[in-house]
Parts: structure tokens; C-alpha cells; sequence
């Protein structure tokens, strides 16, 4: 792919976000993205064919943001609190640099748009996250509970710590924060040695 059409790509999932984070997807003209991309609605259609692809591929587009900016500086950390305490600090700090992203993929998951393809395609990202929970409950360091709850209590914590740092105007807390509540995460996940 030419410069220039990655270009014109990263300006219409970046308007995409933008525009369906305020509007809502189906207030959403794809005429108003074109237009606030700064392309034409074909050169749209060129890469997005409906405006349901566009959805799908910009969900995937903000998932593989969101896996890589959990997973980053993980090879440097040891042990399994260490590495979770990574995840939860990236995922909090990508949180508030990324609110946007974030807001579209809390919209997405509730919308009819999201298809079973397009979700284990995403999924496949957070493999890492997937396979460092079964090696701690393997280990016998975590509690052996359902993994979907323990994905979906760890991103609603996480999503609550955002919150409060965002709605607070705590950012001058934050390092405070994120230590404190992955303190308390922890203690709920571990198991008692």
C-alpha cells in the first residue's frame, strides 16, 4: 500500500473514531466521515465498501492499539504480579491517552454492528493476556475462576480507575492510582500462599 493511501486509511478510521464516538454509528452519514477525512465518499468505498466493514475494521484497527499498548515493556517484567502490574498500568495509561478509542470500543461491544469474525479476529491479539492468566491459575497463583469474569472485572476496574482519574482531573494522581488499585485487583485475584 502507497504512502498516500495509508494516509487516506489512517484519516478514515481516525475521523470514523471521532465521528462515531459523538454521533453514535447510526448518526453517523459515511458522507460526514469522507468529509471530515478529507476524502471523497468513493475513496471511501474504495477501501471500506460498507459502512458496516468500516465499523468492523475500525474496532479491529482500535483493538490492535489497545493489545499493543497493554503489552508493552512486558519481556521486561519476571514474575506474573509484575507482568500483570505492566497490563494494568499500560491499560490505564492507554486509557487516558486514548479516550476516544476506548469510548468506540465500549460502544461497539454493545452494538448490533459487531460480528463473530470480526471479534475472534480481535480477540486473537489478547492471546498473550489469555495464556499469562492460565499460567498463573496453572501455577496455583491465581484463584481458579471463570476466565471471562476475571477479563470482565479486570477491564471493568480498569475502566473505573479512567474514569476517576478523567472526571476528577486526578492526572497528577495517577501513578498513585494505578498502584493502589492494582493492589487491590491483586489481592482479589492471587491465592493466599
Amino acid at each position: 500500500m502507497s504512502d498516500s493511501a495509508h494516509e487516506k486509511r489512517e484519516a478514515i478510521i481516525n475521523a470514523a473514531l471521532k465521528l462515531f464516538t459523538e454521533r453514535g454509528f447510526d448518526n453517523t452519514p459515511t458522507a460526514l466521515i469522507s468529509q471530515e477525512a478529507g476524502v471523497a465518499t468513493g475513496t471511501l468505498f474504495r477501501y471500506y465498501p460498507t459502512k458496516e466493514e468500516l465499523i468492523n475494521s475500525t474496532y479491529i484497527i482500535a483493538k490492535n492499539r489497545f493489545a499493543a499498548a497493554m503489552a508493552r515493556g512486558l519481556e521486561e517484567e519476571t514474575t506474573l504480579e509484575a507482568r500483570l502490574r505492566r497490563i494494568w498500568g499500560n491499560t490505564i495509561r492507554w486509557g487516558l491517552e486514548s479516550p476516544q478509542e476506548l469510548l468506540f470500543l465500549e460502544q461497539f461491544l454493545s452494538s448490533p454492528y459487531i460480528t463473530k469474525i470480526t471479534e475472534e479476529e480481535a480477540m486473537k491479539k489478547f492471546a498473550f493476556l489469555t495464556e499469562l492468566i492460565e499460567e498463573g491459575i496453572a501455577e496455583g497463583k491465581l484463584r481458579d475462576i471463570h476466565r471471562g469474569l476475571i477479563f470482565d472485572m479486570l477491564f471493568s476496574a480498569n475502566r473505573a480507575v479512567i474514569k476517576k482519574i478523567l472526571t476528577h482531573g486526578m492526572q497528577d494522581q495517577t501513578d498513585m492510582l494505578i498502584e493502589g488499585s492494582f493492589e487491590l485487583v491483586w489481592s482479589g485475584l492471587s491465592k493466599s500462599q
